[in-house]
């Protein structure tokens, strides 16, 4: 299936435009999760927690499904492909991830909402607001991640994408031999990546109170 030129605009625009409105909705989510934990007084913590729930339900999940959908429809209408390059693959992963990580999320934020409406905050409140500030952290976390590999593209071609270019052009082997040292040159990204996992760990763990409590 191959799109034609409008329709790949559309999806194009639509996909940017999802991809963005859900590292924002994220971004904004765990700052309300932050200030939810940190501030102890009932008037935030039941303005906090209603506005979360807003926010996941009606920006979060159409944003996130939209953006896998669209992620997918771009890949399979153009000569990119969902598996001929290691970065489509690693980011369609990433975004399942935050998916999945988003599914799993969003109840808690409904029962941390209701919690928040009433008079008496239980024992097992605390514990869920730093569960939602690790849980928002981690998905912005996976969100750079996949914004990242869209900019840089890294590591080349898979195998059967070779094979596929191969297939098409059938030129010898040795003339997409240079592929597979992009794996090499990119590899520092892999670096990049995890320095920025670590140190987004870091500060979730110390905003958390687990790191530097006395």
């Amino acid at each position: 299936m191959t799109l034609t030129p409008r329709v790949r605009k559309f999806a194009l625009t639509v996909h940017v435009v999802s991809s963005v409105g859900w590292l924002g909705a994220v971004s904004t989510f765990l700052a309300l999760a932050i200030a939810g934990l940190m501030r102890q007084d009932i008037q935030t913590i039941r303005a906090v927690y209603p506005s979360m729930e807003l926010i996941g339900w009606f920006v979060i999940v159409p944003c996130g499904f939209a953006a896998l959908a669209t992620g997918v429809i771009q890949s399979l209408g153009t000569e990119w492909g969902l598996f001929r390059h290691y970065w489509i693959l690693a980011k369609f992963l990433l975004t399942i991830g935050a998916t999945l990580l988003l599914l799993l999320h969003i109840q808690p934020v409904s029962r941390a909402s209701g919690l928040a409406a009433g008079t008496l905050l239980n024992a097992d409140f605390r514990p869920l607001q730093i569960r939602l500030v690790i849980d928002a952290g981690l998905g912005l976390l996976v969100l750079l991640a996949a914004t990242t590999l869209s900019v840089y593209k890294p590591w080349g071609m898979t195998p059967y994408g070779r094979r596929q270019l191969h297939d098409q052009y059938q030129g010898p082997p040795s003339s997409f031999a240079s592929t597979d040292r992009q794996w090499s040159t990119s590899a520092p990204w892999l670096y990049v990546l995890g320095v920025i996992g670590i140190v987004m760990l870091v500060v979730l763990l110390h905003l958390t109170g687990i790191v530097g409590r006395h």
